[in-house]
């Protein structure tokens, strides 16, 4: 990845007051509802709003990243440790996904059309250890996220390369992100570069921030 990419941190300094907020809420347990529902009684969860725009959200820094250059390094507790290039990535089976997205900043968009890897098939690809439970990804801008290996593992998750037709824009995460859609979206990390492989949790930047460990939308597990 670009030097420049890694020395700018994970919040870019105009953002730090929205982080900062973003966090207080958390804290504060704002746009909390208390209502829990099941995604098979309500497609949009408690408190959201639908959107028909695609808002963009991130830290203040959008690396720019050629597809030469991009690399997605697997690693941790997995029995095939690789790191795929963009031609790598692309000879794997491509799928295509339409699912709904809720951020946790409360809009949500529906039938959302992905194109890319499917997460079994790159977990077919490097075998997780029996000790493996937990998954860290990290972004290009410096970003982490985690989730149980479970949550990861899901059928509907993905490696996307393109929304809606075409490739990925690097405002939404290009050349490549994470789609999560069954927790809110800051579990799908943008311009993805590296999943670790993890016996144990480690918090990522928002879980740090006191946002909830899980996200499950429908249970409102925003704040910790």
């Amino acid at each position: 990845m670009p030097s420049d990419e890694e020395a700018a941190g994970p919040v870019a300094p105009g953002r730090a007051k929205l982080v900062e907020r973003k966090q207080q809420w958390a804290r504060e347990g704002r746009l909390l509802t208390g209502t829990t529902t099941r995604p098979e009684a309500d497609r949009l969860p408690p408190g959201q709003r639908l959107v028909r725009d695609f808002p963009v959200l991130d830290l203040g820094v959008q690396p720019a990243i050629p597809l030469e250059r991009w690399r997605l390094r697997l690693d941790g507790l997995i029995a095939r440790p690789c790191e795929l290039d963009w031609a790598g990535l692309q000879a794997l089976p491509q799928e295509e996904r339409v699912n709904d997205i809720h951020c946790v900043t409360a809009w949500s968009r529906f039938d959302n059309a992905w194109r890319g890897v499917g997460v079994a098939t790159l977990l077919d690809l490097v075998r997780p250890l029996p000790e493996a439970r937990h998954v860290l990804l990290h972004g290009a801008d410096g970003y982490t996220t985690n989730l149980t290996l479970a949550a990861f593992a899901r059928a509907e998750n993905l490696l996307a390369t393109h929304w809606a037709g075409e490739p990925l824009t690097r405002p939404h995460g290009g050349p490549v992100r994470a789609v999560i859609p069954h927790l809110y979206f800051w579990k799908s990390a943008k311009w993805l570069c590296r999943i670790e492989f993890l016996a144990e949790d480690r918090p990522g930047f928002w879980a740090v921030g006191g946002y909830h460990p899980g996200g499950d939308p429908w249970a409102e597990e925003r704040d910790g």
